[in-house]
């Protein structure tokens, strides 16, 4: 069986699995306790948060760890509206954004925010001088994702960014950086982020440990209240192999951004020829997008038919985002970008790993060719 849901999650890295399993026999210690062993797991937590933080250029002290992307992205979101109520309550996205942002913004209208979600084009990417005329004067923030979880569509996180800081200073400014991290440069503080989040199983790390970075002089509101952890914006004692897993996952994710990049989008873009081909496909992705991500439609055959089909064949790949795909509504994503509800109900998405081979790839080409044989059939009765 060949795996291609990289977007979903990743296969651990076997020395950040070495890692983690010698931390968790050797350092078990509460890195809040004062004693040796509570010492020695803080050092080490010490150690992950500046490397966590060298990866995307930032200081340790504006790290705090999470759970993973889906708290990061909570706590920057409701944790901003909250503590900057009092400038306003207006914030800003798009309809294309994952859940995690998507229903945080949809929480905080039912408590009386207002929400704008600015209008993405074709092929899924928003318009930088839209965002920036969306402002209002009680405007608190504006979140946007930096790769597109489905389609893998690249906003201009940096003119954004860039153009807000001028226009608009005391706006803050969320990038969600799941899909991009390791996959493209990220220099959060370059683009003039106050707010980032990352998820470690997105990069070979582990599930269950994520980060949130917050510019100096940003205050949230904890969602987690408790102990004094995190600088008391995130209640809870560490994980603290979870977060040296992170670290090393993260540090080999960057060290190897640009091979990744260059062998990537030479598998990509065979893919795109290959569904270009096939007339039942449509193809939503384009070659200006991620460098890891193919998102077709099948129109007029429903997407689990087509992914247990391909699964037959020996291959996986995924309907929607991993946090939607048991839904049976059509993509929010693809609706967005002006697609019908034939073609935003039959997404399938490719995403492509470190270890993906031209082998590899030639394997899921002969599967999409047999899987449209075999229900080719069928298509007028779906």
């Amino acid at each position: 069986m060949k795996y291609f849901d990289y977007a979903a999650t990743t296969p651990p890295h076997p020395d950040v699995i070495r890692t983690m399993a010698e931390i968790m026999e050797t350092h078990f210690g509460n890195p809040s306790s004062i004693h040796g062993y509570g010492e020695r797991a803080d050092q080490l937590l010490r150690r992950a948060r500046s490397g966590c933080a060298a990866a995307i250029g930032v200081k340790p002290e504006e790290i705090v760890f999470t759970s993973g992307a889906t708290e990061s992205n909570n706590l920057a979101i409701k944790g901003a509206a909250l503590r900057y109520q009092s400038r306003g309550r207006h914030i800003i996205t798009t309809a294309t954004e994952h859940a995690s942002v998507y229903e945080s913004f949809m929480q905080l209208q039912q408590w009386g925010w207002e929400v704008t979600l600015v209008p993405v084009n074709s092929d899924g990417e928003v318009n930088a001088e839209q965002v920036v005329d969306a402002i209002r004067p009680d405007t608190v923030l504006v979140s946007l994702m930096h790769v597109n979880n489905e389609t893998g569509a690249i906003h201009p996180i940096a003119e954004i960014g860039n153009q807000l800081k001028k226009k608009a200073p005391r706006v803050l400014f969320h990038v969600d950086g799941v899909q991009g991290f390791g996959k493209m440069k990220a220099t959060p503080a370059a683009w003039g982020a106050d707010l980032y989040s990352l998820s470690a199983h997105k990069i070979r790390g582990p599930k269950g440990a994520g980060l949130l970075y917050v510019r100096s002089g940003v205050e949230l509101t904890p969602l987690l209240s408790g102990g004094s952890q995190e600088q008391g914006l995130r209640a809870g004692t560490e994980n603290v192999a979870l977060l040296v897993g992170m670290a090393k996952a993260m540090r080999m994710a960057a060290e190897d951004q640009v091979d990744f990049a260059r062998r990537t989008t030479v598998l990509r873009d065979r893919l795109m020829e290959t569904i270009r081909v096939i007339p039942e496909f449509e193809l939503n992705s384009s070659p200006e997008g991620a460098p890891h991500i193919v998102h077709f439609s099948y129109p007029g055959m429903k997407a689990e038919v087509a992914l247990h089909t391909l699964e037959q064949l020996g291959v996986t790949i995924s309907t929607q985002s991993a946090c939607s795909s048991r839904s049976a509504e059509p993509s929010r994503a693809l609706l967005a970008m002006g697609r019908d509800a034939a073609c935003a109900g039959g997404g399938l998405r490719i995403s492509l790993g470190d270890e993906h081979t031209e082998e590899d790839v030639a394997l899921l080409e002969q599967a999409l060719h047999q899987m449209v044989a075999q229900l080719r059939p069928l298509e007028r009765r779906m």
